[in-house]
Protein backbone atom coordinates (compact mmCIF):
# COMPACT_ATOMS: atom_id res chain seq x y z
CA UNK A 1 0.00 0.00 0.00
CA UNK A 2 2.06 2.91 -1.31
CA UNK A 3 1.88 6.43 0.08
CA UNK A 4 1.73 9.37 -2.34
CA UNK A 5 3.07 12.63 -0.89
CA UNK A 6 1.46 15.61 -2.65
CA UNK A 7 3.70 18.51 -3.58
CA UNK A 8 2.22 21.93 -2.91
CA UNK A 9 1.89 24.20 -5.94
CA UNK A 10 3.78 27.49 -5.71
CA UNK A 11 2.25 30.14 -7.92
CA UNK A 12 -0.76 30.18 -10.27
CA UNK A 13 -1.47 27.26 -12.61
CA UNK A 14 -1.34 27.32 -16.40
CA UNK A 15 -2.14 23.86 -17.70
CA UNK A 16 -3.86 22.16 -20.62
CA UNK A 17 -4.52 18.53 -19.75
CA UNK A 18 -6.34 15.41 -20.93
CA UNK A 19 -8.35 13.00 -18.78
CA UNK A 20 -9.52 9.45 -19.58
CA UNK A 21 -12.88 8.59 -21.08
CA UNK A 22 -15.96 8.63 -18.88
CA UNK A 23 -16.50 5.53 -16.73
CA UNK A 24 -20.26 6.05 -16.72
CA UNK A 25 -20.44 6.40 -20.49
CA UNK A 26 -17.95 3.59 -21.21
CA UNK A 27 -19.75 1.01 -19.09
CA UNK A 28 -23.18 1.92 -20.44
CA UNK A 29 -21.81 1.72 -23.99
CA UNK A 30 -20.32 -1.71 -23.26
CA UNK A 31 -23.72 -3.06 -22.22
CA UNK A 32 -25.63 -1.50 -25.11
CA UNK A 33 -23.03 -2.74 -27.61
CA UNK A 34 -23.44 -6.27 -26.21
CA UNK A 35 -27.23 -5.98 -26.55
CA UNK A 36 -27.00 -4.68 -30.14
CA UNK A 37 -26.93 -6.85 -33.27
CA UNK A 38 -23.55 -6.55 -34.96
CA UNK A 39 -20.18 -5.02 -34.18
CA UNK A 40 -19.86 -1.71 -32.34
CA UNK A 41 -16.64 0.27 -32.07
CA UNK A 42 -16.15 2.40 -28.96
CA UNK A 43 -13.43 5.03 -29.31
CA UNK A 44 -11.99 7.09 -26.46
CA UNK A 45 -13.05 4.35 -24.03
CA UNK A 46 -11.88 4.26 -20.45
CA UNK A 47 -9.41 1.55 -19.52
CA UNK A 48 -9.41 1.15 -15.76
CA UNK A 49 -10.20 -1.53 -13.17
CA UNK A 50 -13.96 -0.98 -13.53
CA UNK A 51 -14.12 -1.10 -17.32
CA UNK A 52 -11.72 -4.05 -17.56
CA UNK A 53 -13.87 -6.10 -15.18
CA UNK A 54 -16.91 -5.27 -17.31
CA UNK A 55 -15.11 -6.19 -20.54
CA UNK A 56 -13.65 -9.40 -19.08
CA UNK A 57 -17.11 -10.40 -17.86
CA UNK A 58 -18.58 -9.92 -21.33
CA UNK A 59 -15.80 -12.08 -22.79
CA UNK A 60 -16.50 -14.85 -20.24
CA UNK A 61 -20.17 -14.70 -21.21
CA UNK A 62 -19.09 -15.49 -24.77
CA UNK A 63 -19.17 -12.13 -26.51
CA UNK A 64 -16.50 -11.44 -29.12
CA UNK A 65 -14.46 -8.49 -27.87
CA UNK A 66 -11.23 -6.79 -28.84
CA UNK A 67 -9.60 -4.04 -26.82
CA UNK A 68 -6.72 -1.84 -27.93
CA UNK A 69 -5.59 0.14 -24.90
CA UNK A 70 -3.03 2.17 -26.88
CA UNK A 71 -5.72 3.59 -29.17
CA UNK A 72 -8.45 3.54 -26.47
CA UNK A 73 -10.70 1.49 -28.74
CA UNK A 74 -13.01 -1.43 -27.97
CA UNK A 75 -14.83 -3.64 -30.47
CA UNK A 76 -17.80 -5.75 -29.35
CA UNK A 77 -19.99 -8.04 -31.43
CA UNK A 78 -23.47 -7.90 -29.95
CA UNK A 79 -26.02 -10.68 -30.31
CA UNK A 80 -29.32 -8.83 -30.03
CA UNK A 81 -29.92 -9.71 -26.40
CA UNK A 82 -28.67 -13.29 -26.49
CA UNK A 83 -25.91 -14.55 -24.15
CA UNK A 84 -23.70 -17.30 -25.64
CA UNK A 85 -22.47 -18.89 -22.41
CA UNK A 86 -25.39 -19.67 -20.11
CA UNK A 87 -23.58 -21.29 -17.19
CA UNK A 88 -20.36 -19.48 -16.26
CA UNK A 89 -18.94 -17.38 -13.44
CA UNK A 90 -17.95 -13.75 -13.84
CA UNK A 91 -16.04 -11.40 -11.54
CA UNK A 92 -16.97 -7.72 -11.35
CA UNK A 93 -14.40 -6.50 -8.82
CA UNK A 94 -15.46 -3.30 -7.07
CA UNK A 95 -17.33 -1.96 -10.11
CA UNK A 96 -20.85 -0.94 -9.12
CA UNK A 97 -21.94 -0.36 -12.72
CA UNK A 98 -20.63 -3.73 -13.93
CA UNK A 99 -22.12 -5.54 -10.93
CA UNK A 100 -25.58 -4.01 -11.28
CA UNK A 101 -25.87 -3.79 -15.07
CA UNK A 102 -24.62 -7.34 -15.65
CA UNK A 103 -26.72 -8.84 -12.85
CA UNK A 104 -29.83 -7.43 -14.57
CA UNK A 105 -28.62 -8.65 -17.98
CA UNK A 106 -28.29 -12.20 -16.65
CA UNK A 107 -31.42 -12.25 -14.51
CA UNK A 108 -33.68 -11.32 -17.44
CA UNK A 109 -32.42 -14.13 -19.70
CA UNK A 110 -32.43 -17.92 -19.57
CA UNK A 111 -29.46 -19.49 -17.79
CA UNK A 112 -27.65 -19.79 -14.48
CA UNK A 113 -24.60 -17.72 -13.73
CA UNK A 114 -22.44 -16.84 -10.72
CA UNK A 115 -21.54 -13.18 -10.12
CA UNK A 116 -18.49 -12.80 -7.88
CA UNK A 117 -17.06 -9.51 -6.69
CA UNK A 118 -14.56 -7.85 -4.37
CA UNK A 119 -15.10 -7.63 -0.62
CA UNK A 120 -15.76 -3.91 -1.02
CA UNK A 121 -18.52 -4.52 -3.58
CA UNK A 122 -20.03 -7.22 -1.36
CA UNK A 123 -20.80 -4.48 1.18
CA UNK A 124 -22.56 -2.17 -1.28
CA UNK A 125 -26.34 -2.08 -1.77
CA UNK A 126 -27.93 -4.57 -4.19
CA UNK A 127 -31.10 -5.63 -2.35
CA UNK A 128 -33.50 -3.31 -4.20
CA UNK A 129 -32.27 -4.54 -7.58
CA UNK A 130 -32.59 -8.16 -6.46
CA UNK A 131 -36.17 -7.45 -5.28
CA UNK A 132 -37.11 -5.90 -8.63
CA UNK A 133 -35.58 -8.74 -10.64
CA UNK A 134 -37.18 -11.35 -8.37
CA UNK A 135 -40.59 -9.79 -8.99
CA UNK A 136 -39.96 -10.37 -12.71
CA UNK A 137 -39.27 -14.07 -12.14
CA UNK A 138 -35.52 -14.33 -11.52
CA UNK A 139 -34.17 -16.00 -8.38
CA UNK A 140 -30.90 -15.76 -6.49
CA UNK A 141 -28.79 -17.90 -4.20
CA UNK A 142 -26.59 -15.71 -2.04
CA UNK A 143 -23.18 -17.23 -1.35
CA UNK A 144 -22.29 -14.54 1.16
CA UNK A 145 -24.48 -11.99 2.90
CA UNK A 146 -28.18 -12.21 1.91
CA UNK A 147 -29.22 -9.42 -0.45
CA UNK A 148 -25.64 -8.76 -1.56
CA UNK A 149 -23.17 -10.10 -4.06
CA UNK A 150 -21.70 -12.64 -4.60
CA UNK A 151 -24.72 -14.57 -5.84
CA UNK A 152 -25.85 -17.32 -8.17
CA UNK A 153 -28.29 -15.83 -10.68
CA UNK A 154 -31.11 -18.00 -12.03
CA UNK A 155 -32.39 -16.12 -15.06
CA UNK A 156 -36.06 -16.02 -15.93
CA UNK A 157 -36.16 -15.29 -19.66
CA UNK A 158 -38.57 -12.49 -18.75
CA UNK A 159 -41.06 -11.52 -21.47
CA UNK A 160 -41.48 -8.12 -19.79
CA UNK A 161 -44.14 -6.50 -17.61
CA UNK A 162 -44.49 -3.97 -14.77
CA UNK A 163 -41.84 -3.65 -12.08
CA UNK A 164 -41.09 -1.32 -9.19
CA UNK A 165 -37.61 -0.38 -8.04
CA UNK A 166 -36.41 1.86 -5.21
CA UNK A 167 -33.71 4.36 -6.19
CA UNK A 168 -32.73 6.11 -2.95
CA UNK A 169 -29.61 3.98 -2.48
CA UNK A 170 -28.53 4.00 -6.12
CA UNK A 171 -29.99 5.03 -9.47
CA UNK A 172 -27.85 2.30 -11.05
CA UNK A 173 -30.68 -0.12 -10.20
CA UNK A 174 -33.01 1.87 -12.45
CA UNK A 175 -30.42 2.27 -15.20
CA UNK A 176 -29.81 -1.50 -15.18
CA UNK A 177 -33.53 -2.15 -15.80
CA UNK A 178 -33.86 0.63 -18.38
CA UNK A 179 -31.02 -0.62 -20.58
CA UNK A 180 -32.13 -4.25 -20.51
CA UNK A 181 -35.81 -3.54 -21.14
CA UNK A 182 -35.93 -2.68 -24.89
CA UNK A 183 -34.91 -6.18 -26.08
CA UNK A 184 -37.52 -7.93 -23.90
CA UNK A 185 -40.54 -8.96 -26.00
CA UNK A 186 -42.94 -6.99 -23.83
CA UNK A 187 -40.61 -4.23 -22.66
CA UNK A 188 -41.02 -2.88 -19.13
CA UNK A 189 -43.20 -0.41 -17.30
CA UNK A 190 -40.99 0.74 -14.45
CA UNK A 191 -42.34 2.54 -11.41
CA UNK A 192 -39.75 4.08 -9.11
CA UNK A 193 -39.85 4.65 -5.39
CA UNK A 194 -37.39 7.23 -4.13
CA UNK A 195 -36.22 10.77 -4.63
CA UNK A 196 -33.63 10.26 -7.39
CA UNK A 197 -35.52 8.86 -10.39
CA UNK A 198 -34.65 11.90 -12.52
CA UNK A 199 -31.02 11.99 -11.45
CA UNK A 200 -28.16 12.93 -13.74
CA UNK A 201 -27.00 9.35 -14.29
CA UNK A 202 -30.50 8.22 -15.30
CA UNK A 203 -30.50 11.03 -17.86
CA UNK A 204 -27.17 9.74 -19.23
CA UNK A 205 -28.75 6.29 -19.56
CA UNK A 206 -31.83 7.60 -21.37
CA UNK A 207 -29.83 9.77 -23.79
CA UNK A 208 -27.43 6.95 -24.61
CA UNK A 209 -30.29 4.50 -25.19
CA UNK A 210 -31.64 6.90 -27.80
CA UNK A 211 -28.16 7.26 -29.34
CA UNK A 212 -28.07 3.47 -29.71
CA UNK A 213 -31.53 3.46 -31.34
CA UNK A 214 -33.92 2.58 -28.49
CA UNK A 215 -36.74 4.74 -27.20
CA UNK A 216 -38.48 5.18 -23.87
CA UNK A 217 -41.24 7.36 -22.51
CA UNK A 218 -40.85 9.31 -19.30
CA UNK A 219 -42.41 12.50 -18.02
CA UNK A 220 -39.89 14.23 -15.80
CA UNK A 221 -40.96 14.12 -12.18
CA UNK A 222 -43.46 11.29 -12.70
CA UNK A 223 -41.28 8.44 -11.43
CA UNK A 224 -42.56 6.17 -14.24
CA UNK A 225 -40.71 4.89 -17.30
CA UNK A 226 -42.30 3.02 -20.19
CA UNK A 227 -39.92 1.13 -22.46
CA UNK A 228 -41.60 -0.56 -25.44
CA UNK A 229 -40.44 -4.12 -26.07
CA UNK A 230 -39.06 -5.76 -29.18
CA UNK A 231 -36.69 -2.89 -29.94
CA UNK A 232 -33.18 -3.30 -31.33
CA UNK A 233 -30.05 -1.56 -30.12
CA UNK A 234 -28.07 -0.44 -33.17
CA UNK A 235 -24.45 -1.47 -33.53
CA UNK A 236 -22.51 1.72 -34.17
CA UNK A 237 -19.31 3.67 -33.89
CA UNK A 238 -19.48 5.58 -30.64
CA UNK A 239 -17.11 8.15 -29.17
CA UNK A 240 -16.85 8.17 -25.37
CA UNK A 241 -16.62 11.63 -23.83
CA UNK A 242 -13.78 12.63 -21.49
CA UNK A 243 -14.64 11.92 -17.87
CA UNK A 244 -16.14 15.03 -16.26
CA UNK A 245 -15.78 13.48 -12.80
CA UNK A 246 -12.03 13.16 -13.37
CA UNK A 247 -11.79 16.64 -14.86
CA UNK A 248 -13.33 18.24 -11.79
CA UNK A 249 -10.29 17.47 -9.61
CA UNK A 250 -8.14 19.59 -11.90
CA UNK A 251 -10.72 22.36 -12.11
CA UNK A 252 -10.82 22.35 -8.30
CA UNK A 253 -7.03 22.68 -8.33
CA UNK A 254 -7.37 25.90 -10.32
CA UNK A 255 -9.94 27.13 -7.80
CA UNK A 256 -7.58 26.83 -4.81
CA UNK A 257 -4.20 27.49 -6.48
CA UNK A 258 -5.21 30.28 -8.83
CA UNK A 259 -4.40 30.40 -12.53
CA UNK A 260 -6.18 28.29 -15.12
CA UNK A 261 -6.69 24.67 -16.14
CA UNK A 262 -8.14 23.59 -19.50
CA UNK A 263 -9.33 20.02 -20.16
CA UNK A 264 -9.05 19.00 -23.80
CA UNK A 265 -12.22 18.06 -25.73
CA UNK A 266 -14.54 18.63 -22.78
CA UNK A 267 -17.40 20.99 -23.56
CA UNK A 268 -20.64 22.24 -22.03
CA UNK A 269 -22.83 19.91 -24.12
CA UNK A 270 -21.53 16.84 -22.27
CA UNK A 271 -23.95 14.08 -21.27
CA UNK A 272 -22.49 13.95 -17.76
CA UNK A 273 -24.22 15.54 -14.78
CA UNK A 274 -21.00 16.30 -12.89
CA UNK A 275 -20.60 19.29 -15.21
CA UNK A 276 -22.80 21.06 -12.65
CA UNK A 277 -19.77 21.22 -10.38
CA UNK A 278 -18.56 24.05 -12.60
CA UNK A 279 -21.61 26.06 -11.56
CA UNK A 280 -20.49 25.61 -7.96
CA UNK A 281 -16.98 26.78 -8.83
CA UNK A 282 -18.43 29.80 -10.62
CA UNK A 283 -20.47 30.64 -7.51
CA UNK A 284 -17.30 30.26 -5.44
CA UNK A 285 -15.55 32.89 -7.54
CA UNK A 286 -14.06 31.03 -10.52
CA UNK A 287 -14.24 32.04 -14.17
CA UNK A 288 -15.57 29.21 -16.36
CA UNK A 289 -15.15 29.43 -20.15
CA UNK A 290 -15.94 26.92 -22.91
CA UNK A 291 -13.05 27.43 -25.36
CA UNK A 292 -12.27 25.72 -28.66
CA UNK A 293 -9.76 23.46 -26.88
CA UNK A 294 -12.10 22.61 -24.01
CA UNK A 295 -13.59 24.09 -20.86
CA UNK A 296 -11.16 26.34 -18.98
CA UNK A 297 -11.50 27.22 -15.30
CA UNK A 298 -9.59 30.14 -13.82
CA UNK A 299 -9.43 30.33 -10.05
CA UNK A 300 -9.69 33.50 -7.97
CA UNK A 301 -6.35 32.85 -6.29
CA UNK A 302 -5.36 31.87 -2.75
CA UNK A 303 -7.59 33.32 -0.03
CA UNK A 304 -10.29 34.56 -2.41
CA UNK A 305 -12.44 31.46 -2.82
CA UNK A 306 -15.98 31.95 -1.51
CA UNK A 307 -17.86 29.54 0.73
CA UNK A 308 -21.03 28.10 -0.85
CA UNK A 309 -24.25 26.38 0.20
CA UNK A 310 -25.24 23.77 -2.38
CA UNK A 311 -27.48 20.73 -2.82
CA UNK A 312 -25.32 18.15 -4.64
CA UNK A 313 -27.87 15.32 -4.85
CA UNK A 314 -27.57 15.05 -8.64
CA UNK A 315 -23.77 15.29 -8.84
CA UNK A 316 -22.76 13.81 -5.51
CA UNK A 317 -19.50 12.28 -6.80
CA UNK A 318 -18.14 15.83 -6.53
CA UNK A 319 -19.18 16.30 -2.90
CA UNK A 320 -15.75 15.06 -1.82
CA UNK A 321 -14.06 17.44 -4.26
CA UNK A 322 -15.90 20.44 -2.83
CA UNK A 323 -15.17 19.25 0.70
CA UNK A 324 -11.47 18.99 -0.14
CA UNK A 325 -11.22 22.65 -1.19
CA UNK A 326 -13.65 24.01 1.43
CA UNK A 327 -10.90 24.75 4.02
CA UNK A 328 -9.51 27.42 1.67
CA UNK A 329 -12.80 29.34 1.32
CA UNK A 330 -13.59 32.59 3.09
CA UNK A 331 -16.65 31.20 4.86
CA UNK A 332 -18.59 28.06 5.72
CA UNK A 333 -19.27 25.53 2.94
CA UNK A 334 -22.52 23.57 3.28
CA UNK A 335 -23.04 20.45 1.16
CA UNK A 336 -26.59 19.04 1.19
CA UNK A 337 -28.54 16.22 -0.46
CA UNK A 338 -25.77 13.62 -0.17
CA UNK A 339 -26.93 11.20 2.52
CA UNK A 340 -26.77 8.34 -0.01
CA UNK A 341 -22.97 8.65 -0.41
CA UNK A 342 -22.58 6.80 2.89
CA UNK A 343 -23.39 3.66 0.85
CA UNK A 344 -20.83 4.06 -1.94
CA UNK A 345 -17.29 2.65 -2.15
CA UNK A 346 -16.86 3.98 1.36
CA UNK A 347 -18.98 5.98 3.78
CA UNK A 348 -17.93 9.19 2.09
CA UNK A 349 -19.46 11.56 4.63
CA UNK A 350 -17.57 9.76 7.39
CA UNK A 351 -14.41 9.97 5.26
CA UNK A 352 -14.85 13.74 4.84
CA UNK A 353 -15.39 14.33 8.54
CA UNK A 354 -12.55 12.08 9.66
CA UNK A 355 -9.91 13.25 7.18
CA UNK A 356 -10.71 16.95 7.42
CA UNK A 357 -10.67 16.69 11.21
CA UNK A 358 -7.25 15.07 10.91
CA UNK A 359 -6.15 18.17 9.02
CA UNK A 360 -7.38 20.38 11.85
CA UNK A 361 -10.51 21.53 10.00
CA UNK A 362 -13.82 21.93 11.80
CA UNK A 363 -16.71 19.96 10.33
CA UNK A 364 -20.30 19.20 11.25
CA UNK A 365 -22.12 16.14 9.92
CA UNK A 366 -25.90 16.00 9.39
CA UNK A 367 -28.19 13.25 8.17
CA UNK A 368 -28.08 14.65 4.65
CA UNK A 369 -24.73 16.38 4.38
CA UNK A 370 -21.80 18.17 5.92
CA UNK A 371 -20.71 21.71 6.87
CA UNK A 372 -17.06 22.70 6.67
CA UNK A 373 -15.39 25.74 8.19
CA UNK A 374 -12.33 27.43 6.70
CA UNK A 375 -9.06 26.92 8.53
CA UNK A 376 -5.35 26.30 8.41
CA UNK A 377 -4.69 22.84 6.99
CA UNK A 378 -2.06 20.92 8.95
CA UNK A 379 0.01 17.98 7.65
CA UNK A 380 -1.93 14.73 7.51
CA UNK A 381 -1.81 11.26 5.98
CA UNK A 382 -5.18 10.66 4.33
CA UNK A 383 -6.79 7.26 4.81
CA UNK A 384 -8.47 6.52 1.48
CA UNK A 385 -10.76 3.66 2.63
CA UNK A 386 -10.02 1.90 -0.70
CA UNK A 387 -12.07 4.66 -2.32
CA UNK A 388 -10.68 6.27 -5.47
CA UNK A 389 -12.65 9.48 -4.99
CA UNK A 390 -11.34 10.03 -1.46
CA UNK A 391 -7.79 9.71 -2.81
CA UNK A 392 -8.27 12.03 -5.78
CA UNK A 393 -10.26 14.69 -3.91
CA UNK A 394 -7.83 15.11 -1.01
CA UNK A 395 -4.86 15.10 -3.38
CA UNK A 396 -6.27 18.49 -4.46
CA UNK A 397 -6.05 19.68 -0.84
CA UNK A 398 -2.36 18.82 -0.94
CA UNK A 399 -1.82 21.13 -3.92
CA UNK A 400 -2.69 24.11 -1.69
CA UNK A 401 -1.27 22.99 1.68
CA UNK A 402 1.99 21.45 2.86
CA UNK A 403 2.29 17.94 4.24
CA UNK A 404 -0.66 16.07 2.70
CA UNK A 405 0.07 12.41 1.96
CA UNK A 406 -2.42 10.11 0.22
CA UNK A 407 -2.32 6.59 1.64
CA UNK A 408 -2.95 3.64 -0.68
CA UNK A 409 -3.13 5.84 -3.75
CA UNK A 410 -3.33 2.81 -6.03
CA UNK A 411 -7.09 2.79 -5.46
CA UNK A 412 -7.31 5.56 -8.09
CA UNK A 413 -6.82 2.77 -10.65
CA UNK A 414 -10.55 2.04 -10.31
CA UNK A 415 -11.25 4.89 -12.73
CA UNK A 416 -8.05 6.89 -13.40
CA UNK A 417 -4.86 4.86 -13.55
CA UNK A 418 -2.42 7.70 -14.24
CA UNK A 419 -4.06 10.22 -11.92
CA UNK A 420 -0.92 11.09 -9.97
CA UNK A 421 1.13 11.42 -13.16
CA UNK A 422 -1.47 13.83 -14.55
CA UNK A 423 -1.54 15.72 -11.24
CA UNK A 424 2.23 16.17 -11.45
CA UNK A 425 1.80 18.03 -14.75
CA UNK A 426 0.33 20.93 -12.77
CA UNK A 427 3.84 21.58 -11.46
CA UNK A 428 5.35 22.04 -14.92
Amino acid sequence: MADYPIQRVRGPLSAILSVPGSKSVTNRALLMAALASGTSVLSGALFSDDSRYFLESLALLGFETHADEASKEIRIRGLGGQIPNTNVSIYTGSAGTASRFLTALLALRDGTWTVNCSEQMSRRPMQELFKALSSLGASFDFTGRPGHLPAIVHGCGCPGREVQVATDESTQFLSALLMNAPVLPGGLHIRTAGKRADGAYVKITARMMRQFGCGLRHEEGSGEFLIPGGQKFLARQYTVEPDVSAACYFYAAAAVCGGSVTLRNLHADTLQGDIRFLEVLREAGCLVEDTEAGIRVTGPGPGRLRGVDVNMKDFSDQALTLAAIAPFADGITSIRGIGHIRLQESNRIHACVTELSGMGIRTEESEDGIRIWPGQVRPHRVNTYEDHRVAMAFAVTGLAADGIVIGDGECTGKTFENFFDTLALLHE
